[in-house]
């Protein structure tokens, strides 16, 4: 196993070397501007990570990788359209930077160059590959749709708020692992195991994200802190906040989530404090290192050296730590 440096930067200069600029620019040029707008490559490392758990060379799941990373982008730009979002990873978003149509165009083209990477496997791996991706995409938007609905009810219930980030976040973390086990040929079970690992480490990963959406710091975030709160987003820390605040607070949060303020800021504040004060700061972060748990318990079902659990272990917690 190599660290999880030295594959995320075996992907980047795969990266470099498939995606470039060409005729028309401005279709294309959307698309490399936001694959190197940097990030964490979580995916696409996990891919290459799964395939040398699993005996097979990362190089061997670098088109599956590649698939997983413009995939992931290009819901990103779609998303950032929905969101009128201003910032991605501390840059402007492709439809600020270019214009609304080219944003939908390119995030079109994205997806479509996403799946021909799955061509360059023999036919029986990429059949299992397109398979996955398909159920995977087809998950993601309605992850999307349901956070989308949420933004207008006022009834949104934990259950649905965890299956709704599962579909839009989760699911494309465990496929990612899931690849990387297909592209090496184990087998139906261990890559299943993998792919729960993947997906109870993507639901942390959400949760992780909603939590710095309200707490992080903008120098490293990456993107406009208290966006979900501007947003009305019925996250998990809203949830829980209803929960634990006594009637007249609750009133209030809901009055805030259903009235446009004079000041975003001011109402950042004041719902970062109500999520403070009833308890659901703390409780989303139990919550995180709770999934991660799940993932970690995975692990025993895992046909592996003890030494690539630990490295799977690792990258978990440096998840539920990080700060961006």
């Amino acid at each position: 196993m190599l660290s999880i440096d030295t594959y995320r930067e075996a992907f980047l200069s795969f990266l470099n070397k498939q995606v470039a600029v060409k005729e028309p620019e401005n279709l294309y040029n959307p698309m490399v501007y936001i694959l190197n707008l940097g990030g964490k490559r979580l995916r696409p490392v996990l891919t290459l990570m799964s395939a040398e758990i699993f005996g097979e060379d990362h190089s061997k799941a670098l088109d599956a990788a590649l698939a997983i990373e413009i995939f992931h982008n290009f819901s990103l730009v779609h998303d950032d359209i929905m969101d009128a979002a201003p910032l991605r990873r501390g840059k402007a978003t492709v439809h600020e930077k270019w214009n609304l149509n080219t944003g939908i165009l390119s995030g079109d083209v994205m997806l479509i160059v996403a799946y021909r990477f799955f061509e360059n496997y023999r036919p029986e791996i990429f059949q299992k590959l397109a398979r996955l991706f398909s159920k995977t995409a087809i998950e993601v938007c309605e992850g999307q749709q349901y956070d989308i609905d949420f933004e207008t009810r006022n009834d949104v219930t934990e259950q649905e708020y965890l299956k709704m980030i599962t579909y839009k976040t989760a699911v494309l973390v465990g496929a990612a692992m899931k690849m990387g086990a297909i592209v090496a040929e184990t087998s139906e079970e261990q890559a299943q195991a993998i792919y729960d690992f993947g997906l109870n480490l993507g639901i942390a990963f959400q949760l992780k994200d909603d939590f710095l959406d309200a707490f992080g710091d903008p120098e490293t975030f990456g993107k406009q802190v208290g966006g979900d709160i501007i947003e009305n987003k019925k996250t998990y820390l809203y949830l829980k906040a209803l929960e634990g605040l006594d009637n007249e607070h609750t009133a209030r949060l809901k009055s805030l989530y259903n009235t446009t303020p004079d000041s975003p800021a001011e109402k950042i504040l004041e719902v970062k404090k109500l999520m403070r004060q009833s308890g659901a700061a703390a409780i989303t972060q139990k919550a995180i290192e709770t999934y991660t748990d799940k993932a970690f318990a995975v692990l025993s079902k895992l046909e592996i050296p003890d030494h690539k659990k630990a490295v799977l272990r690792e990258f978990g917690e440096q998840l539920m730590g990080r700060t961006v």
